[in-house]
C-alpha cells in the first residue's frame, strides 16, 4: 500500500468553500485536489493500492484530515472540481476523532499531522533528500507540503524522518507525486 499525505496550510476545514473558487475560498484547495489526482489516476484506471491523506489546517478550524482510499473510492474523476466536491462533501458532515465515511472511499476526522504521524511512519519529500533514482530502497509512505514550506512546529515533528528528493529542482507537489509513482512503478515492474 502506498500512502501520500499532503499538508494544506491554508486549506478550508469546512465545506463552505466554492467549487468555482478552489484556490481562493478553499485556501488553495486546488493544490490538494491535484495531489489527490496524481496519487490515484492512471490512463483509463485508478490505482487501487493507494491512500491519500489531506491534512487541512485552514479556517475555520479545528484541524481535519480527509482520507481517500483507492480500493473503495467512487465518483472520482480526473479534474480538480471532482475531487474538490468529494472533499467539500466530507467536510460538510459532522465528524469526531475517528474517520467517518462521507462517500464511498472518502473519510474525514478531526486531528492533524501530529496524530497522523503517530499512526503511520512517513518519509518526507524534500529537495535536499536522497535521490529516489539512486536510493537502494524506497519506503511506501510519503509526506509533503502544499505550496508552503513546513512550519517550524511541523519540522520538529518530522525531524527524524527519512528524506527523499525527486530531483534537483523544486516541483509542485502533484508533479513530485507523479515522478515518485513512476519511479516506484519502474522498480516494481
Amino acid at each position: 500500500m502506498r500512502r501520500f499525505a499532503v499538508v494544506g496550510h491554508l486549506a478550508a476545514t469546512s465545506g463552505t468553500f466554492s467549487l468555482n473558487d478552489l484556490p481562493g475560498s478553499g485556501g488553495r484547495m486546488d493544490v490538494l485536489c491535484r495531489a489527490v489526482n496524481s496519487s490515484f489516476f492512471l490512463s483509463h484506471d485508478l490505482r487501487r493500492d493507494v491512500e491519500c491523506y489531506l491534512v487541512l489546517l485552514g479556517e475555520p478550524g479545528p484541524e481535519k484530515t480527509v482520507l481517500f482510499r483507492g480500493a473503495e473510492v467512487r465518483h472520482l474523476s480526473p479534474d480538480e472540481r471532482s475531487s474538490g466536491a468529494l472533499i467539500k462533501k466530507a467536510l460538510s458532515i459532522p465528524c469526531g476523532t475517528e474517520f467517518r465515511e462521507s462517500t464511498p472511499g472518502v473519510y474525514v476526522r478531526r486531528g492533524g499531522l501530529a496524530r497522523l504521524l503517530t499512526e503511520i511512519p512517513f518519509a518526507v519529500l524534500d529537495e535536499a533528500g536522497e535521490d529516489v533514482r539512486t536510493a537502494p530502497a524506497l519506503p511506501e509512505n510519503y509526506l509533503l507540503s502544499d505550496h508552503h514550506n513546513f512550519a517550524p512546529e511541523e519540522e520538529a515533528l518530522i525531524a527524524g524522518s527519512q528524506r527523499y528528493s525527486v530531483g534537483p529542482r523544486s516541483l509542485h507537489g502533484d508533479h513530485a507525486i507523479t515522478v515518485l509513482q513512476n519511479e516506484i512503478d519502474r522498480r516494481e515492474s
